[in-house]
């Protein structure tokens, strides 16, 4: 998952528990599948976590023999994209390899110390890097409002000081440009929420002055120490860089009502991204395998596995951005999936209606939808599923931003699980969702395969859906065929539940949710 990442060249401090912790959500009794379509049946049926977790087993071997990385550019990535790229063409998938360029980054330094005191910092993507040894200025603490630091107004006379300023209001980039143009020789932004702040500066470009990133306690705390001394390290190795997304769609159904799914393949160089994002790729490969190349559908499948995405979503968008407005229309919509079997996991869909009102606001029309289908198919399980805003850390943002409705999964990266939640979902509070994100340690031993699982057949779920109709999403109806025979399974459904009384609500899938 990008915008929050940490990159690391040294060794972070591991997390004993991560290799053993895999807490599962509370079980909950199966309530039998929502009506739909045959397919989105079979798919639920057919797609399980033991073929999503060889694939995993798969990156993991990769990046052991590859410095530990599948970060994109490196041979662990390209091992996992032609692992990937050759199964779906062996499967008869029209499989497109798309290359483009980028800008490779990894920290080599991340310190902060204050008044003498170490606090905890992370070098936001891009950053500026100071001198071997950092600089020292003192701690200029930006006054909060609405748009804190977002214009160089806020800031007062900064020169040569180390800005100090609140998240929200407006992006990364802007307000370290801000702060360099009222003077600051650093800034620092601070978290409006618990958990660890990790971001971007979106492009070397936008970079300005050396920025990073604290959590909300370290800062409500500086912010009583204006004008104390601080010293600030923050270097990163860059290069100019290649890397491919692997493109494939299915021979059968509509090319120009195309239902596409997406997943980021890559790692962040310090570790092998199992659960961000080997669990979405794993789970796209293996339903791509289980629908197959020329499956009965009305609707094409498209599936993007994006390169890049920890460097700022960068496959993603030169994809989108590839494509004429025509072959844009030509997508129904897009699904994303990054990170689905988070070690404490959470349960969240993304926002699609804005019910939540939080952040970003609704996606594209059709995108509520997209939602209600997540939520109803997840609570037929019992699942209860949370909305998460659209803040555009992952691959869907290029698509929204192009009026495409976009939905999806997720299970929760760097923040904290509360207490309602852990009532609610099992695991426990008060601990990130995955303690082991953007660090070395995210490898197998950090996977909730029950939540993957559950996940998955939300996944699964969805493509059938869609892939036979999205008439709610877009008003595109099916052709007779299809609609036909859906109309004969439900009415053999309905023959046979009239037939016998139900004997229970257990999903054949699953002995236990």
């Amino acid at each position: 998952m990008s915008h929050n990442r940490r990159r690391r060249l040294v060794a972070p401090v591991a997390l004993a528990a991560c290799a053993t912790l895999a807490l599962g959500a509370t079980p909950a009794a199966a309530t039998g599948q929502p009506d739909g379509p045959a397919l989105a049946k079979q798919l639920v049926k057919k797609v399980g976590v033991d073929g999503i977790n060889r694939h995993l087993v798969a990156f993991q071997r990769f990046a052991d023999t590859n410095n530990g990385t599948r970060a994109a550019s490196t041979e662990g990535h390209k091992k996992s994209a032609e692992y990937i790229a050759t199964k779906l063409a062996a499967a008869g998938y029209d499989v497109t390899r798309q290359e483009f360029p980028f800008t490779y980054s990894e920290t080599l330094a991340e310190k902060l110390a204050v008044a003498g005191q170490a606090v905890p910092v992370i070098a936001m993507e891009y950053t500026k890097s100071t001198p071997v040894g950092g600089v020292t200025a003192p701690l200029a603490v930006v006054p909060v409002t609405a748009a804190t630091g977002c214009a160089a107004a806020d800031y007062g006379d900064v020169t040569g000081k180390i800005a100090l300023i609140k998240r929200g209001g407006c992006s990364f980039a802007q307000k370290q440009q801000a702060a360099a143009a009222a003077g600051a020789t650093g800034a620092i932004v601070y978290n409006n929420e618990d958990g660890a702040l990790n971001g971007t500066l979106g492009s070397p470009a936008d970079a300005k002055i050396p920025t990073g990133g604290i959590t909300q306690a370290a800062g409500e705390a500086l912010a009583k120490q204006g004008g104390a001394s601080v010293t600030l390290e923050l270097r990163a190795f860059q290069e100019a860089r290649t890397s491919y997304n692997v493109i494939a769609e299915t021979k059968t159904g509509r090319k120009d009502n195309v239902v596409m799914l997406g997943a980021h393949l890559d790692s962040v160089p310090a570790g092998p991204g199992i659960n961000d994002n080997g669990t979405g790729s794993a789970t796209l490969l293996e339903t791509a395998l289980q629908l197959g190349s020329k499956p009965k559908v009305n609707n094409a499948v498209r599936f993007g596995f994006w390169s890049a995405e920890e460097f700022g979503l960068v496959g993603s968008k030169y994809y989108v951005r590839s494509l004429g407005f025509e072959q844009q229309l030509d997508l129904a919509l897009y699904l994303n999936f990054d990170m689905i079997g988070s070690p404490n996991a959470g349960y969240f869909a993304y926002d699609g209606d804005n019910s939540d009102n939080v952040g970003a606001g609704p996606g594209p029309y059709g995108s509520a939808q997209i939602e209600k289908t997540f939520v109803d198919y997840l609570g037929s399980k019992g699942v209860q599923v949370e909305g998460t805003d659209f803040t555009g850390r992952s691959d869907y943002g290029e698509f929204i931003a192009n009026g495409i409705p976009a939905g999806g999964l997720d299970t929760g990266a760097e923040g904290l699980k509360t207490a309602a939640q852990a009532a609610k979902w099992g695991g426990k509070a008060g601990v990130a969702y995955d303690p082991c994100y953007h660090q070395a340690c995210d490898n197998l031993g950090n996977i909730d395969r029950v939540a993957l699982d559950r996940n998955a057949d939300g996944v699964a779920w969805a493509l059938g859906v869609y892939a036979t109709s999205t008439e709610t999403v877009n008003g595109v109806a099916p052709g007779k065929a299809v609609k036909a025979k859906a109309q004969r399974a439900a009415e053999r459904g309905a023959q046979r539940h009239s037939l016998a009384a139900p004997s229970g609500n257990m999903d054949p899938h699953h002995t236990a949710a």
